[in-house]
């Protein structure tokens, strides 16, 4: 045999074709030696049997051990000998003894721990509730897969948020709006009669990150959603959610009473419409027993709602509430809104309809937030309800697909964003609390679909990951949790690990910085948010409309929210309003959010506002290049090398500041093979050149206009966009993802 064929079955073994179908549950072997301490430590396993949830925690642990070791363990319903114990309080002797510290947990809360019992020791995973020794096995496979030693396991788990949520804005039709992996996840037209297994795959996934609801359909609700019909396919996926934790909730219309019911109005007090939803949701139950309830969109983008019938938010939302209340449901009822009349500033308008209601609402009312005041841009303060309304459950919505940062073709790692929402400090009381204590609740609005990665890329999966282990726990670290994902998505050699981290750090402050700088925002085109569109003007609504939001002229730029302006800084508790409305000390990147500044204000750099604006739109198309650079290094090596070759020292990535602490899977042990598989980094490195290449047109077209407008000659170094303004101005994209048909 050639020694060229002899390194190409090497390499075929060392880093296989994937094509992302696998997540992060790929469950490849571990190195062997590593492989051998496991299997000596994880020989003998009792797992009980007798319900759904722990045939899936035992079918997990079975299915992990046999990819990672090689071996498939012993498993035991009850056995004398035993290296390993799953179960509950109820189920064993060995985790009675320990149900004080199970307790303290929670229903969802777990223990991964090294115990003594009968002279030998024993590795416990156990949970007051079965679902918490799944989500137990689910930790100690991702220790297994990323290298962890056993020896001294002592793990507690329990999560603070207690309801983390997945939102699917998928149509009936199979539309996903604003999705960007394909059609829907959910065949609608094969349901209740054919379970596709992806729909397995998908509630395993959820469940390993502690993810314990899914809303199933658009929040742009159809109120078909909610016929009979529609509700026998919702009970059956229920059924298969179930083993996992998961509780199906829908998007209801308010308006349902009339579409399905043949009432004349859908007045939150009229006694018809009440006994309405209360047969509704009685149908419901009966079908799904642990249907989790109804998130709503009322009053927004042309929705019906109360304000309909006179009635407030809280009328309509308790409307919901009585009749979901004695079956256990929970109303999620969102905060996204705005009126006909175009307010002066569209940032004001949710705390203005809701702040005043605090208290008002039922106690199976959430009220669901976005993380900004506006419509999760690439960076935006934190939204001033969270710590205005004390008296009031609120929910945290991020959205996970990339509706204004690129959508599935470029590399954003959202970890960052939402670690800096989760712990800004709302100080309404001294110091804090920060938005991640006043939460009781933490949606996603899903980035999933039937394309095979599952999300559209490889990378976007990262995003899923990130926001499942921060609502498990918002003390998470972001770079911990990338690392992490690294690990088990491509590969735990450090070689590997480290670089991809820095890529995923950095790349969010990087599509900041080509796309909306110094506090810029909406700046994308219309209605498809497909592309720069800073030129944006006219058409139904001033606040549909990118001018609306820079306001730039002659003499500046950025939008006044202080009291000069529209006074949005008072929305703030004291401490956080005097710091964004003092242009000295508002933090840089949100300078424009907060003030129209002259276009000659010196900057901390010691340059002037146009000059800065200007050299960072070029730094985030040098950081898209230095990913790409990066990435090159991870490349496997040609069919016919003589041997598998290792990393070369990756290309510095700019990253936002954070700590220098690396994790322990990046610290790791000696590399393994440095390099990614064939199929994975090819269409990675595809996607990044097109991330690159309109990297460059936002800077090109959004230099262009501003220029126009602020009439300043570009700074010394910075090459002139190749077309004129008109050029950029004309682009059309009538067929653009995630919008239409």
């Amino acid at each position: 045999m050639s020694s060229a064929v002899i390194a190409l079955l090497l390499f075929v073994g060392s880093a296989r074709a994937e094509d992302g179908h696998s997540l992060w549950m790929r469950y490849v072997p571990v190195e062997p030696v590593l492989a051998a301490t496991y299997r000596a430590q994880l020989s003998d396993i009792v797992a009980p049997d007798a319900t759904p949830t722990q045939r899936a925690a035992r079918a997990e642990l079975e299915r992990g051990l046999a990819g990672l070791l090689g071996k498939s363990p012993r498993m035991h319903a009850d056995a004398s000998r035993y290296s390993v114990i799953l179960g509950t309080p109820r189920s064993s002797n060995v985790i009675a003894a320990l149900h004080g510290e199970i307790d303290a947990l929670g229903q969802d809360g777990y223990v991964l721990k090294r115990v003594q019992h009968d002279g030998r020791s024993v590795l416990v995973v156990a949970g007051q509730r079965d679902i918490g020794v799944l989500y137990g096995v689910f930790h100690l496979l991702r220790l297994l897969q990323t290298g962890a030693a056993l020896d001294r396991l002592d793990v507690h788990e329990s999560p603070p948020v207690p309801l983390r949520v997945l939102d699917h804005w998928d149509n009936l039709d199979g539309h996903v709006e604003r999705g960007y992996a394909g059609r829907s996840l959910w065949d609608w037209q094969s349901l209740p009669e054919w379970k596709d297994p992806r729909y397995t795959d998908y509630a395993r996934a959820n469940a390993s990150l502690g993810i314990n609801g899914t809303v199933l359909n658009n929040v742009n609700a159809s109120a078909w959603s909610l016929a009979p019909a529609y509700i026998e396919k919702t009970a059956a996926l229920a059924e298969v959610f179930r083993p996992y934790g998961i509780r199906v909730f829908l998007s209801a219309r308010f308006s349902a009473p009339i579409e399905l019911g043949g009432l004349k109005t859908a007045d939150p007090l009229d006694p018809a419409v009440q006994r309405w939803w209360r047969d509704r949701v009685a149908d419901i139950y009966a079908r799904i027993p642990d249907f989790g309830g109804f998130l709503v969109k009322a009053n927004s983008e042309g929705q019906p709602g109360p304000q309909d019938y006179g009635r407030s938010h809280a009328d309509g939302a308790n409307l919901l509430a009585d009749a979901l209340a004695p079956h256990g449901g929970v109303v999620m009822w969102r905060a996204f809104v705005y009126a006909h009349d175009v307010p002066a500033d569209r940032a004001t308008q949710a705390y203005t309809e809701f702040a005043g209601l605090d208290g008002a609402f039922h106690p199976n009312v959430i009220v669901q937030v976005k993380n900004g005041p506006i419509d999760f841009q690439p960076r935006e303060p934190f939204h001033p309800l969270f710590g205005a309304m004390p008296r009031t459950p609120l929910m945290l919505e991020f959205q996970l697909t990339k509706e204004y940062l690129g959508f599935a073709t470029h590399l954003v790692y959202l970890g960052p964003l939402f670690e800096e929402v989760l712990r800004a400090d709302t100080r309404r009381h001294g110091a804090g609390p920060t938005v991640a204590e006043t939460l009781a609740g933490i949606a996603g609005v899903a980035n999933i679909g039937s394309d095979r990665t599952w999300t559209g890329s490889h990378f976007d999966q990262a995003n899923w990951y990130a926001f499942g282990r921060l609502a498990w726990n918002p003390q998470a670290s972001a770079r911990d949790i990338a690392a992490d994902w690294a690990a088990m998505t491509f590969s735990p050699d450090p070689a590997v690990v480290q670089p991809i981290v820095g890529m995923m750090m950095g790349s969010r402050e990087a599509a900041v910085n080509y796309m909306t700088p110094l506090g810029l925002h909406h700046l994308m085109a219309r209605g498809h948010h497909y592309g720069p569109g800073p030129w944006v003007d006219g058409g139904p609504r001033a606040d549909w409309t990118s001018v609306y939001y820079h306001r730039a002229d002659r003499d500046g730029i950025g939008f006044d929210r202080t009291a000069s302006g529209s006074n949005a800084v008072a929305q703030y508790s004291p401490d956080v309003a005097a710091t964004y409305a003092d242009v000295a000390k508002v933090p840089e990147p949100l300078l424009l959010w907060f003030h129209h500044v002259p276009w000659d204000h010196r900057m901390p750099s010691g340059r002037t506002l146009w000059d800065e604006l200007v050299s960072r739109y070029s730094l985030g198309v040098r950081q898209v290049k230095a990913m790409q650079a990066t990435w090159a290094t991870l490349a496997p090596p040609p069919a016919n090398a003589d041997a598998p070759a290792s990393a070369t020292e990756p290309a510095p990535v700019t990253e936002p500041a954070l700590a220098t602490e690396r994790s322990p899977v990046e610290r790791g042990s000696a590399p393994l093979t440095g390099s990614i598989d064939p199929q994975r980094h090819a269409q990675v490195a595809a996607y990044l050149q097109i991330q690159l290449r309109e990297a460059q047109w936002w800077r090109d077209a959004s230099i262009a206009y501003f220029q126009s407008i602020s009439g300043r000659p570009l700074p010394p170094g910075e090459p002139a966009p190749p077309h004129p303004l008109a050029y950029y101005e004309a682009l059309q994209f009538p067929s653009a993802p995630g919008d239409g048909r």
